[in-house]
């Protein structure tokens, strides 16, 4: 049986193939189209799983999609009648509503010679949330959640995952929402685009919570896990807040109300400096989203008593909260999965409609990489590498060839010891957000000024945004105080005390870490240049930022190299290539 699953007419649009069960390929459009967070219908994505698995659009039995707008029309219609949203609003879902139903005639014009005959299949969002964190799991048994803005009217699922099954216990519908709580404050403090909730995490350590109060007057915990928002603070109850979700970069005016603004004092305009009033607002947003977080993960312990839990939605993101589940919770095992956010909905409705026409099938071999994108040959490279050979003599670029992968590693674990920034593109480009050690950009944890050279260097953004640790899984004990499976860089922990200044460039202000492990299994070429490192340095541990620069990470050799030449970046190891700028 072919599945193919979709995040479409959303930000984060993506696709996903699953055969019989088993996820074989899975990719973000924005990495086609080169614009962040890319929302409509992810045609490009759905070309190259087909492609990947050499299949045609003929050969899919489902085409599975995160959304369903029958779900929950009794809560919308008792909403409407009771609240009285302004027309606009209802209009706008409406025809945003009969888009979405239009996916089959826009299949037709992207495969005009080809024929879908197969059925499309619409799977309430958090289901799908909930089954791309516990389908794709290592568990047989665990409390399952999901937390984000809103998807089909709610914005927050919890049950339970046993075998192939999912029960949803509980929800929390549409107007309250962390998600939105989140995405209100990051508009607040001057960071308006689509994705920018991950810079409040960054900012949050250099301030203190002295807003707490202010917050609980915003968001309230409730019985049962349950959390509600103070709605006088907020629009997008109650206006037609526009979203933009179409064809191109989501864009989303602000949510926040003037009783925000009343409340903390005048909004930062996206260029004024930052002060201490803003690290210290930024600081009490997420202690109050980690109340409500673990409010909700410590209810859901006590009424299961299960060790196990799996976390999906935009919200589980938040790789700080992530981190201290064992913590404040006395959960033992969490898994987050790659795309843990709408994107990874596309697994999710792939996954639950594959267990709901084979109820009796067990769950497949768990999701323990994110290698599922594209992947290019020897002699692609090269091409590249040859049809740019002008641009590459121009900046005074040498270019080796190394058959002999410890070779290899050795010469690229020198350069980053020797202060280095390494482009380094490997094998299939990963699934989500984050770079994993084949599309990344590698320096030396050990220098304390490589956060500045970074920046200055290629990556341009704010100063402070921490760097990520990718370590061998079998260090990790030795530098961290939490030791757990990380492969997905969805965890904060905290480098032990006695090995962060050895490690300056990775530590954050707050003495953490947003950690990656790597094992030899999942990614042998990453890991062996790692050790390699090691070797040079003894030090398991290379800093990893994703290879970019203010764009889509890199997806294809030219764009890999075409960032390297408009950058000062040092070296670019594409394949068994080894190019070093020599100036």
């Amino acid at each position: 049986m072919i599945i193919l699953g979709l995040n479409a007419f959303h930000a984060d649009s993506a696709a996903c193939l699953v055969k019989d069960g088993i996820l074989l390929a899975a990719v973000e459009e924005e990495r086609f189209r080169r614009i962040k967070h890319w929302a409509g219908l992810p045609s490009m994505s759905i070309r190259y799983c087909l492609e990947q698995c050499n299949l045609c659009l003929s050969d899919v039995d489902v085409i599975a999609i995160n959304q369903d707008s029958k779900a929950h029309v009794w809560k919308k219609i008792a909403y409407a009648i009771r609240k009285r949203p302004e027309l606009s609003l209802v209009v706008d879902k409406i025809r945003k509503r009969k888009n979405r139903s239009s996916m089959e005639d826009q299949l037709k014009e992207i495969f005009p010679n080809e024929t879908f005959r197969g059925k499309v299949n619409y799977i309430e969002h958090h289901l799908c949330h909930l089954s791309s964190a516990y389908h794709v799991s290592p568990y047989n048994q665990a409390v399952v959640v999901s937390v984000d803005g809103f998807g089909d009217f709610s914005s927050g699922a919890w049950g339970i995952g046993e075998g192939n099954n999912i029960s949803i216990n509980d929800r929390v519908y549409f107007p309250h929402s962390l998600g939105s709580f989140y995405q209100a404050l990051t508009q607040y403090l001057g960071f308006p685009n689509y994705g920018d909730e991950y810079k409040i995490m960054g900012l949050a350590p250099y301030g203190k919570p002295n807003y707490i109060e202010q917050m609980r007057k915003i968001v309230s915990l409730e019985e049962k896990g349950q959390y509600r928002l103070n709605l006088n603070f907020f629009r997008h109850h109650s206006e037609n807040v526009v979203f933009q979700w179409e064809n191109g970069s989501p864009a989303c005016e602000s949510i926040y109300s003037q009783q925000l603004i009343d409340l903390l004092g005048p909004v930062r305009g996206k260029e004024e400096k930052l002060s201490q009033h803003h690290f210290d607002i930024a600081h009490s947003v997420q202690y109050m989203y980690e109340e409500a977080f673990f409010n909700l993960l410590n209810y859901t312990f006590e009424q299961t008593g299960l060790e196990n839990i799996a976390l999906a939605g935009g919200c589980a993101m938040n790789s700080v909260a992530n981190g201290k589940i064992y913590r404040r919770t006395n959960y033992k095992h969490a898994y987050i999965q790659s795309a843990a956010g709408d994107a990874g909905g596309a697994i999710g409705a792939a996954m639950t409609t594959w267990f709901q026409h084979n109820p009796k099938s067990i769950k497949t071999e768990p999701m323990d990489h994110a290698y599922f994108g594209p992947e290019f040959s020897r002699q692609q490279i090269l091409k590249i590498i040859e049809s740019n050979q002008d641009a590459l003599e121009t900046q005074a670029c040498t270019i080796n060839e190394y058959s002999d992968l410890s070779q290899l590693c050795r010469e690229t674990a020198i350069a980053i010891a020797d202060g280095k920034v390494i482009g380094w593109f490997q094998g299939r480009m990963e699934w989500g957000p984050r770079a994993l050690g084949n599309r990344s950009i590698l320096a030396d944890p050990r220098r304390a000024d490589m956060k500045d050279i970074l920046n200055q260097k290629i990556k341009r953004r704010e100063s402070f945004r921490p760097f990520a640790p990718s370590i061998i899984r079998e260090q990790v004990n030795q530098w961290f105080e939490e030791d757990d499976d990380v492969p997905f860089m969805m965890q904060v922990f905290q480098i032990k005390e006695s090995q962060r200044r050895k490690i300056p460039a990775v530590t954050h202000v707050d003495g953490s870490g947003r950690l990656q492990t790597v094992s030899e299994h999942t990614n042998p070429r990453y890991y062996a240049l790692i050790k390699a490192f090691q070797y040079e340095t003894d030090v398991p541990i290379v800093l990893n930022t994703s290879f970019n620069e203010n764009e889509p990470v890199v997806c294809t050799p030219q764009e890999a190299l075409d960032c390297f030449l408009r950058t000062k970046m040092d070296v670019l190891v594409c394949g068994d290539f080894f190019i070093r700028r020599e100036n």
